[in-house]
């Protein structure tokens, strides 16, 4: 048996804590949990990780991550109306191979707002860089228009929700979101 080096074990709590998160939220998930599903144990996540909120800000950040290269890869060479239908389409097939890593987004805004609640600005701070790397790397290809940029943002946010609520693909909340027709389609399964 090959042993995993703490890179490697690492990265399997990152993915581990992507799923649990996802699914309990920050507060709903324990990092005994999460260690048992990578096959650890508690003490030995702590060694790799500071805290409970250590861990959560590494999927976190991991999330953010692979949705900037999402749209960065979707709308390389692209601008405009071409970049905006690349990066709407390449988030689709995220939500539809990936599903958590959009409910790990909703988590994630649930976590701030908790947090910021108690006084706890750091953890904001985290998310809020993510979004903005965001927001930059869809910012770009939309023509650096602030109005699309603003516009792709929120439909993109509005999609989160109805997903996360579990609108089935045939209501009629999707109507007149782009791509409409071609995303109930890609959520029917």
């Amino acid at each position: 048996m090959v042993r995993m080096s703490a890179d490697e074990r690492r990265e399997s709590v990152i993915r581990a804590a992507t799923s649990e998160f996802a699914r309990g939220g920050y507060h709903g998930t324990s990092t005994e949990a999460i260690a048992k599903r990578v096959g650890v144990s508690q003490p030995y996540l702590f060694r790799l990780f500071a805290g409970k909120k250590a861990i959560f800000l590494a999927a976190s950040e991991r999330c953010m991550e692979e949705t900037v290269r999402t749209f960065e890869e979707a709308a390389r060479g692209l601008e405009g109306e071409e970049a905006l239908h690349a990066m709407a389409n390449a988030y689709i097939k995220v939500i539809e191979e990936q599903p958590e890593r959009l409910m790990l987004q909703m988590q994630m805004y649930v976590a701030v707002a908790a947090a910021e609640a108690e006084g706890d600005h750091g953890f904001g701070e985290a998310v809020r860089a993510g979004w903005m790397r965001l927001w930059d790397i869809v910012h770009v290809p939309l023509g650096a228009d602030v109005n699309e940029t603003t516009t792709f943002m929120a439909y993109g946010m509005l999609v989160n929700c109805l997903v996360a609520m579990g609108f089935p693909p045939d209501h009629r909340v999707w109507d007149g979101l782009y791509p409409s027709a071609r995303f109930k389609g890609r959520l029917e399964k």
